[in-house]
């Protein structure tokens, strides 16, 4: 069921729902004390550590405010010259902060989040093609701060660290001067910047995508000298041929991408709406010749013989196929043909009759009438009776083969459960044909030609070999060739090089017979007197094989990715903070209406970040997003309520305003803005405990927090139900605090095609000189729209400007995906959903999470063993790695081989 099925019952009534079987837990008194103590002693202990200290909020507001006057410099410098403002005040120009910092909630190390306010420009910054964002870009590069504008994010912003390593800061000027010189790459920026997002993006149909799609690609293939319509099929997908020793999977890849390089596109469920007639014709067009393009030609042959792949069933009548279903049926004729030709049967009977079921029902499938009807459907049914076929251990066998990056130790435990399934056992013996069928493929899926050879070198030098035996061949080979990958990259220190090295002579050295009577032992790596002090430094040096060298490109880190720590202060400037800051202003005052909601918040966003669940980027929840559901669950789940409802108190308007007086009061952006916004009567109020007649501990309402988060059953304290992640929607502007997915038409992901202009590099530039002027600028104070002044509003006529194009505009076409699996409304812009970067890993993490929270508060008071409800995700990890390496090494060199020392 997925996470955004609608639940099968009403939030507030019925009976346990999904993930929450059994009775109702229902709390003794002296359990709820121990548990209320636990979370009390936590938030105190935590506060006091995790408090940004007031020497730090003072060094960030030294830096904002030296950033400021350089971004005044270059804009009234720009404005200036190139737009003939003579008049332009710089202190128009203004960094603001919002965000944690300026809210309350901001914990230590929190980044600063700055909005860039410059009114009178001749194009305001928020607009596309401002040149602004280019602009201060620049004049921080050249006053030496690491500064990185991200326009492919939901709000274009500027990341800047106070002082980079010297390697970023190249990096990020031949960055610069890559744009300025108009060359662009695809790299994929995210649209994970979610605190406070407040741009809307134009979003357009996905027909008059299509268009500008194929106008782009087909002015590519002319480039190329082959104008897409006076290509014939055999010209259009004369590339599409599987090499000799080109994989199906690589034959796949290499296949998406000439289909989009054609101006072609896949069937999917978030494009399937708008698939016209043309895209279906090319679709089917360039699967047929996908399967054309097969190395095997009796693989061709076999699937062109299904009803499924009839060239005039397909081409002719109103079937419908996807790219991706064809490759699936390629993947699974490729294991039927296996089945036939295999070399070994199952273990028994039953799984014999079993796996020809499989095979039947395969055939069966692709000769399934009305086929193409529903393409989508008959994917998911080729995937599934696909899937089937794989499990088969006799296919299973013949397909293994180690893949890119992964453990020997993985590989190994795939094989032994192979081997396994199979029936056979890890002792050699003349009549052991499976162990030998097993070895045989084992040695020939593994990654890396010069270890394979080695490997097979080492089993064919003895007549009877164990799989493991095997297996711990390949390991030691891999690891030596791990530590040869991490030391040519310098991630050793030049002290440990020369163990390092003579450990990889160690590893490569020949494998002996074990004189240990543990039969897990027969062959190990010797470790002799001389070489045993090099095993001991080797014990305390890190894992190579979880190194960046040898593991998977992450596609959340790049080259200009700045460090967590150690480059001074760290701030994002948004170009368009308008909602953003009064978003802030409603965080304020939620936090002085009572002094609890701080340490209770400051509590919430230290857990995420410790149990590693508070990254957008990696498809988890933005820090706002955690704000966010600790204020629904003080405004509407405490009993009696612990904040009021700022949105519903706002005060009402004079009635003598004018329609655009009001609207100028109560909009920005278009969006309501309206809360009740008086700080001081906030203040007061609260200091009086006239807001509320709630008067439990921060440890209670902790505990009600995640009660209520981790279950939806009802609650033991009698506070009402649990969330429903599946069908509920976090308002907190809604009285009562929910709406449902159906409500909102939040019910499904969807993709949205964004084309927005961008501006491009400059014709001329602005002098480096002039973003180091620390121009000080006039006493006059400016008052953008929708926005309280910080002064006395400027007076007379303010300069005005025609805005000046700065180069030739660049449309940026993006997909943007909009994820409906937690949902959470933000306060004024009610289509945006805060929690849209939560993945489907993401959001299992995140329950996880709050199941394994509620079951540590639950446990409190009843003995030894408690796990810690704070314990660093990360540091868990690595404790983890460390215990495994060292397994690693017992297994590689046997037994307790370092007497008096601390042992493997």
């Amino acid at each position: 069921i997925p996470y955004d099925a609608p639940a099968p019952r009403n939030p507030r009534h019925g009976n346990a729902a999904l993930y929450n079987p059994g009775r109702q837990y229902r709390v003794r008194p002296e359990e709820l004390q121990f548990q209320t103590e636990l979370l009390e002693g936590l938030c105190n202990t935590i506060i006091a550590d995790a408090e940004i200290e007031p020497a730090d909020i003072m060094e960030k507001e030294n830096f904002r405010a030296m950033i400021e006057e350089v971004a005044r410099s270059a804009i009234s410098h720009y404005e200036r010259e190139q737009n003939g403002l003579q008049d332009f005040p710089p202190s128009s120009v203004q960094l603001k902060c919002f965000g944690s910092l300026s809210s309350g909630f901001a914990t230590k190390a929190a980044d600063m989040d700055l909005g860039l306010l410059s009114p009178f420009s001749g194009m305001q910054p928020s607009d596309p093609n401002s040149p602004v964002p280019r602009l201060v870009e620049k004049a921080f590069l050249n006053i030496g701060l690491g500064a990185r504008l991200l326009t492919r994010t939901r709000v274009p912003i500027i990341k800047i660290c106070e002082r980079p390593p010297e390697r970023l800061r190249l990096d990020l000027l031949d960055e610069r001067a890559k744009w300025e010189r108009g060359i662009t790459e695809e790299v994929e920026e995210g649209d994970t910047h979610e605190e406070h997002d407040t741009t809307s993006v134009e979003e357009i149909q996905p027909h008059d995508y299509r268009q500008h799609k194929h106008r782009q690609e087909s002015l590519e293939l002319r480039q190329e000298g082959l104008g897409q319509k006076a290509l014939n099929p055999e010209q259009k997908f004369r590339s599409l041929r599987q090499g000799q020793n080109q994989s199906l999977q690589s034959y796949a890849n290499s296949a998406k991408a000439l289909l989009r390089k054609l101006g072609g596109r896949d069937l999917a469920h978030s494009n399937a709406t708008d698939f016209g007639t043309d895209d279906f014709e090319f679709l089917n067009e360039f699967s047929l010749a996908f399967v054309d393009g097969l190395a095997d030609q009796k693989l061709r042959e076999r699937l062109f013989q299904y009803k499924s792949l009839s060239r005039y069933d397909v081409m002719t009548g109103r079937n419908h196929r996807t790219l991706h279903g064809v490759n699936i049926q390629v993947e699974g004729e490729a294991m039927a043909m296996i089945w036939e030709n295999r070399q070994i049967l199952e273990k028994d009977e039953h799984h014999e009759l079993q796996a020809q079921k499989c095979i039947t029902m395969w055939q069966n499938l692709q000769n399934k009438p009305g086929y193409g009807f529903d393409p989508l459907k008959y994917n998911k049914e080729l995937q599934i009776a696909e899937d089937q076929l794989k499990r088969i251990p006799s296919i299973h066998v013949m397909l293994l083969s180690q893949f890119q990056h992964e453990p020997a130790t993985v590989y190994h435990s795939r094989a032994a459960s192979v081997l396994f399934e199979l029936g056979g056992h890890d002792i050699p013996s003349e009549d052991n044909t499976v162990l030998a069928i097993v070895l045989r493929q084992y040695i020939r899926g593994i990654m890396g030609d010069e270890i394979r050879q080695q490997v097979e070198s080492f089993a064919s030098s003895h007549d009877h070999i164990t799989l493991r035996a095997v297996a711990r061949r390949h390991k030691s080979l891999q690891l030596a060739h791990e530590y040869e990958k991490c030391l040519e990259k310098g991630l050793y220190l030049a002290e440990s090089a020369d163990n390092i090295k003579a450990y990889i002579d160690l590893l490569r050295g020949p494998m002996i017979p074990s004189s240990s009577p543990d039969s897990e032992f027969d062959f190990v790596v010797p470790v002799t007197p001389d070489s045993a002090p090099v095993l001991s430094a080797i014990r305390l040096l890190s894992d190579p094989s979880k190194m960046a060298p040898n593991q998977p490109r992450d596609p959340y880190r790049d080259r200009l990715e700045f460090p967590k720590s150690g480059v001074g202060v760290q701030c994002d400037i948004n170009f368009s903070a308008h909602l953003a800051l009064h978003n802030t202003m409603l965080l304020r005052c939620y936090a002085h209406s009572d002094p609890r909601v701080r340490p209770l918040v400051l509590f919430i966003k230290h857990w995420a970040k410790v149990r590693q669940i508070n990254s957008p980027y990696r498809g988890t929840l933005s820090s706002y997003g955690y704000v966010l559901m600790m204020l629904h669950y003080l405004v509407n789940v405490a009993q009696p309520f612990v904040c009021p409802n700022l949105q519903q108190l706002a005060p009402p308007l004079d009635p003598s305003l004018t329609p655009q007086q009001i609207e100028e009061m109560t909009t920005c952006k278009g969006r309501n803005v309206q809360f009740w916004r008086d700080e001081a009567e906030i203040k007061r109020l609260a200091h009086g405990n006239a807001l509320n007649q709630n008067r439990d501990s921060i440890g209670y309402l902790l505990r009600g927090f995640f009660e209520y988060y981790a279950q939806n059953n009802f609650m033991s304290t009698g506070q009402g139900r649990g969330f429903d992640w599946g069908r509920d929607v976090l308002s907190l502007r809604t009285y009562g605090g929910l709406l449902t997915k159906q409500e909102k038409g939040w019910t499904g992901a969807k993709t949205v095609i964004v084309v927005k202009p961008t501006a491009a590099a400059p014709v001329s530039t602005i002098s480096p000189d002039h973003s180091q002027d620390a121009t000080a600028g006039g006493q006059q104070q400016l008052v953008s729209p929708g926005l309280e002044a910080s002064g006395p509003a400027i007076t007379g006529n303010a300069p005005q400007a025609q805005p000046q194009p700065v180069g030739h505009a660049v449309r940026e076409v993006k997909e943007v995906r909009h994820r409906y699996l937690f949902a959470i409304e933000d306060p004024f812009e009610l289509d945006h959903n805060v929690a849209r970067t939560v993945t489907h890993n993401g959001i299992v993490a995140i329950r996880d999470e709050f199941r394994r929270a509620w079951r540590i508060i639950k446990s409190a008071g009843k003995g030894a063993g408690q796990e810690e409800l704070l314990q660093d995700a990360g540091m868990a990890d690595v404790w983890r790695e460390r215990g495994q390496f060292s397994q690693l090494l017992g297994e590689l060199h046997g037994g307790d081989i370092l007497p008096g020392g601390s042992g493997l």
